[in-house]
């Protein structure tokens, strides 16, 4: 996971450890990053490793 270019940095990471690393072991909400602060425009970008994985949805705001 990294935002506009680099690991996040001052935010909460629910479901990613301190590598920014998550697993995905079951089909569920999974929430990355929580962050707070004011509101701007942002890029992140999520790198899945394991073949199969797929994303349908991504909520912002």
């Amino acid at each position: 996971m990294r935002v506009d270019g680099a690991p996040p940095e001052g935010v909460a990471r629910l479901d990613i450890d301190e590598r920014d690393e998550g697993t995905i072991d079951e089909e569920r909400l999974h929430q990355l990053i929580r962050q707070d602060g004011p509101i701007a425009d942002r890029t992140a970008e999520i790198t899945f490793l394991d073949a199969g994985a797929q994303a349908y949805v991504f909520t912002f705001g």
